[in-house]
């Protein structure tokens, strides 16, 4: 399986702060709207079927639910899912979560999605390589695939690691393996080789001063890329 236990344990240990905007996952919650709003912009969302790989708690899950999208989220942790499954108590929303990894899921639905996300897990799998492929195998042709992780350099290592972890505390220590981190050139050739056209590549950079989340031109240490699946 192309997970990290280790990973697994540690998303899950902190799991059931998933929902808590003041918790280590409030990063998430302040960047969940841009990210929607950019999703929803590429491929408007209402009315689409859309698969979140490694959907965690359901943030990203629940904001694509709400804008419309009949929404499927996969994860490998239980504890997470737990979480997810329990807030739709709270959110009155409808997603199908499932405990199953995206390459199982891609030999079970092939061409199945309009939409496939896969947001902040590249930079936390062994082979990111192989989760690009199963993205790109589940959407269907000319659809849509998103993808958001880290560059690596010193500067995202400086910024993402030092700064975020230990400086500002935006993250719990631990968070990320630098070592993992992923050059937008080789997550660009790992979707040509998955047969996805590559569309644009935009950076999500953070201010410490203001405390606000921004997309732009500077990919030095959050991207994210879009592509679509060639016919």
């Amino acid at each position: 399986m192309n997970a990290d236990p280790l990973e697994i344990q540690k998303f899950g240990e902190l799991a059931h702060r998933w929902w808590d905007p003041e918790s280590e996952f409030r990063p998430l919650h302040e960047i969940n709207p841009l990210r929607l709003d950019w999703i929803d912009r590429h491929a408007n969302l209402q009315g689409k079927r859309v698969l979140d790989v490694g959907c965690g708690g359901g943030i990203l899950a629940e904001g694509m639910a709400s804008r419309g999208a009949r929404v499927t989220g996969i994860d490998l942790s239980d504890k997470a899912l737990s979480v997810a499954r329990l807030h739709l108590y709270e959110s009155n929303l409808e997603i199908d979560y499932r405990h199953q990894s995206a390459e199982s899921l891609a030999a079970e639905m092939p061409a199945t999605f309009d939409v496939v996300t896969c947001m902040e897990m590249l930079e936390h799998v062994p082979d990111p390589a192989s989760i690009v492929s199963a993205c790109a195998a589940m959407v269907k042709p000319g659809g849509h695939v998103f993808f958001s992780t880290l560059n690596r350099n010193p500067k995202s290592y400086l910024l993402a690691v030092v700064g975020a972890e230990y400086i500002l505390q935006l993250l719990p220590r631990g968070t990320h393996d630098y070592a993992k981190f992923i050059k937008p050139s080789e997550l660009a050739r790992s979707c040509r080789t998955a047969g996805l056209d590559v569309r644009e590549l935009i950076g999500m950079s953070y201010n410490p001063l203001s405390k606000v989340y921004s997309l732009g031109s500077d990919t030095d240490v959050n991207y994210l890329m879009y592509a679509v699946r060639n016919a």
